[in-house]
């Protein structure tokens, strides 16, 4: 009994180092991981945004379609109902790709 705790216990702790050493691993995509770009991004990722909503990401996905990809996150303030307090909110949450 007391080996099948042990091998337990070794098994767990090897687990758990695993799972807290493959966090550093993958932290040089940090900063692209959990954001939305707004060039391949849906209505319903868009509008999850905070201060967009349906009808404003609804607009960027129409501004988007007419236009081509946006170059820049600052492209959104062409976007009528988005300024610059509603894109302040949202920059850290965006990337841009294939612009």
């Amino acid at each position: 009994m007391k080996i099948a705790f042990r091998l337990c216990r070794v098994v767990l702790i090897t687990l758990l180092t695993s799972i807290v050493l493959s966090g550093f691993v993958f932290a040089d995509n940090q900063d692209v991981k959990g954001k939305v770009d707004i060039n391949q991004a849906t209505v319903q990722e868009l509008a999850k945004l905070p201060g967009l909503g349906k009808k404003k990401a609804e607009a960027i996905i129409a501004y988007r379609s007419e236009k081509g990809n946006f170059s820049s996150v600052e492209d959104l303030l062409k976007i009528q109902g988005i300024g610059k307090k509603t894109l302040e909110k949202i920059r850290g949450s965006l990337i841009v790709t294939g612009g």
